[in-house]
């Protein structure tokens, strides 16, 4: 299929990123991932299809989106908005007609011309930096196709592409992708299958044979732990994640990325249960821990990234 036929859903673009990958970046993510982490930040990026969400701070109580729904699937009672997600065909009248910007998308189809065309306008920024672009998301790879046609035409031009993943994937489809990639950036959540599955929807089996298969081929590697005290801050945890890294080759740099929980406000404007709240923030005495430990079996490791 050629690459302007091809198309995917994106939730957002972010400009002028500088923690998705060396130097100055542009960050496209891309919608559905098929982890459900308790932590995620990007909660408006987990399910694939596109929803619609109210933010009742917003709203002036003008009753437009009401008369514009043709669905009749909107009700305004109390100053609380209530969608029927049975009739509502997500056509986005309510938000085409919001003077108040109350109603969103939680993302949108688009090709890859128009992607390419917001990153090409980002180019200057790269030249001058040493950047390039990340695909996020979500998980982009749960998206093969677009991510696929998206990293060609950034390969053609020849910008410096990373692919920010999970790695719960096919690893036929990650091999392919890493051929058109200069640096992958991966999470590793936790050592244990049983505990891996519970706070994120699947075992971690397929994700470390993954990043095996990925450091076998050669590809650069950045690692990611998200630092959550009550989860995998342990001794035994952070040793068994540094005998696993430090037997890879390609392993770059491992990022500790301490938790905390700015996302919560997303969750309260998508409806979604927050469970990471029960997490108490790490202290710093504890993440240095942690840092000297992995250090000591030889990795480079950096807070925060």
């Amino acid at each position: 299929m050629e690459a302007d036929r091809i198309t995917g859903t994106v939730f957002a673009i972010k400009k002028y990123a500088i923690h998705d990958g060396p130097a100055i970046r542009t960050t496209v993510f891309l919608k559905g991932c098929p982890l459900r982490c308790w932590w995620c930040h990007n909660p408006e990026g987990i399910d694939s299809p596109i929803s619609l969400v109210w933010s009742g701070e917003k709203c002036v109580g003008c009753g437009e989106c009401l008369q514009a729904c043709p669905e009749g699937a909107l009700q305004l009672q109390e100053n609380i908005l209530e969608r029927d997600r049975e009739l509502c065909s997500s056509c986005e009248s309510c938000v085409s007609t919001c003077p108040a910007l109350a109603h969103e998308a939680t993302g949108w189809r688009t090709g890859v011309d128009e992607v390419m065309a917001e990153i090409e306008k980002d180019i200057p920024f790269y030249d001058e930096s040493g950047g390039g672009v990340t695909f996020s998301g979500g998980e982009p790879l749960q998206q093969p196709h677009f991510l696929l046609a998206l990293l060609k035409e950034c390969g053609r031009l020849g910008l410096h592409r990373a692919v920010d993943s999970c790695c719960f994937a096919e690893t036929a489809t990650l091999l392919e992708v890493a051929k058109h990639c200069e640096l992958f950036l991966i999470d590793l959540k936790h050592m244990d299958s049983d505990k891996h599955r519970l706070y994120t929807g699947v075992g971690n089996r397929r994700i470390h044979e993954n990043i095996a298969a990925l450091a076998a081929s050669g590809s650069r590697i950045r690692i990611r732990i998200p630092l959550i005290k009550g989860f995998n801050s342990d001794e035994d945890n952070i040793r068994r994640s540094g005998e696993f890294l430090a037997g890879l080759e390609g392993i770059e740099e491992v990022d500790l990325l301490p938790y905390h929980s700015a996302a919560s406000g997303k969750y309260r404007k998508l409806g979604m249960e927050y469970k990471a709240l029960q997490f108490e923030p790490i202290e710093d005495v504890e993440v240095e821990a942690c840092r000297a430990m992995l250090q000591q079996m030889g990795l480079e490791v950096q807070v925060g990234g």
